[in-house]
């Protein structure tokens, strides 16, 4: 009986995010789309040692393993516009960040084709449809979606934040929790990074986007890659790179994690950031002092060492900005700004970026 009345709220469920879809997608125009694909990117190969045997196909012996790439969807809009964006998500995430939205609207990934932009999905290597790793992991069986409820400041669970800007019917929430994916291997900044690089040089300059954990690695790519021509950051945490002898004081904060400390790299390295102008977006219900409400606490850090790191970058003659959304009035984002309600305001906001920054 218990098992029949999860499948019919399952049916429920499903069939009322696909009414929610639908009726988003029936007011929006036609989109044209000249060119779109996959394919993937960057990764390791290697070898068994010995000679491959037909009459023994199950043996490792002689065969090759590829893993460690990325797997990129793309779309190129009639009239393209000259840079395209590339779009990398966050921890437990895949493309999927960018795409629909958990209320079924459309994601970044429709609002910027509707703008002219070419867009470039990403799945990081060793997550989503990139799952093939070098390295062995052990994907663990937790329950844990109330804390990422949490932790992604939708709320308090089970309290929603006060005007949050996510969707709280049933579906919407059911639909958040099923785009989370694991890990198929360890994350690995360096392996990231390699593998969007790489997809620089495939598609000529362009502009890095990225979410949450994307964020080091996307720091990395713009060290390793000058044909990233700005990089736009949705509320980076960890990842930050200092010059050596500049690395600040951890910033500590209270709950479940104790100290967000930042990572010493040459200043060589560095300066290459300070040659393309870099933006970074936080949301709300982040404290502005220390507070024992851990998930506001936590991002309370983040932001602080997010400024620190932008004035460092200023400081050394680049062209970095913190804009903390509540404060030019665009208030309730949760964690994923680019998904939530008022995600079209959201986006306008970074259009009018690229257009200052001569981006668009």
């Amino acid at each position: 009986m218990k098992k029949e009345l999860i499948c019919y709220l399952g049916t429920f469920t499903f069939m009322l995010a696909a009414t929610i879809s639908l009726h988003a997608q029936q007011k929006q125009k036609p989109l044209t789309i000249a060119q779109q694909g996959s394919y993937a990117v960057g990764g390791t190969k290697f070898t068994e040692i010995g000679t491959f045997s037909l009459d023994q196909a199950l043996k490792p012996s002689g065969q090759t393993f590829h893993a460690d790439h990325a797997y990129v969807f793309y779309q190129i809009p009639v009239k393209a516009r000259k840079y395209p964006l590339v779009f990398l998500h966050g921890a437990g995430q895949s493309k999927k960040t960018w795409e629909s939205t958990p209320d079924g609207r459309e994601g970044f990934q429709n609002i910027f084709l509707r703008r002219g932009f070419s867009i470039y999905l990403l799945d990081q290597p060793r997550r989503g449809d990139a799952g093939k790793s070098s390295v062995a992991a052990t994907i663990n069986i937790s329950p844990d979606e109330q804390f990422w409820f949490s932790q992604f400041r939708i709320g308090n669970y089970p309290d929603y934040f006060p005007n949050v800007q996510f969707p709280k019917d049933p579906a919407s929430l059911e639909q958040f929790y099923r785009q989370m994916t694991p890990n198929t291997g360890p994350f690995d900044t360096q392996v990231i990074s390699a593998a969007v690089s790489q997809l620089f040089d495939q598609v000529g300059e362009g502009i890095l986007i990225t979410h949450s954990q994307g964020g080091g690695p996307g720091w990395l790519t713009a060290i390793k890659n000058e044909k990233v021509k700005a990089v736009i950051a949705y509320e980076p945490y960890s990842g930050f790179v200092f010059p050596t002898g500049e690395l600040p004081e951890p910033i500590k904060s209270t709950g479940l994690f104790a100290e967000l400390k930042g990572t010493e790299i040459p200043l060589a390295e560095f300066m290459k950031l300070t040659k393309l102008p870099i933006v970074i977006y936080y949301g709300d219900y982040i404290a502005k002092s220390p507070t024992n409400i851990w998930n506001m606490d936590h991002w309370r850090s983040g932001l602080e060492m997010a400024n620190i790191w932008a004035t460092t970058i200023n400081k050394h003659g680049g062209d970095a900005t913190v804009v903390h959304l509540p404060e030019i009035g665009i208030n309730g984002n949760t964690h994923f700004p680019f998904a939530d309600l008022n995600n079209i305001e959201v986006a306008d906001v970074l259009s009018s970026w690229l257009a200052k920054k001569r981006l668009d």
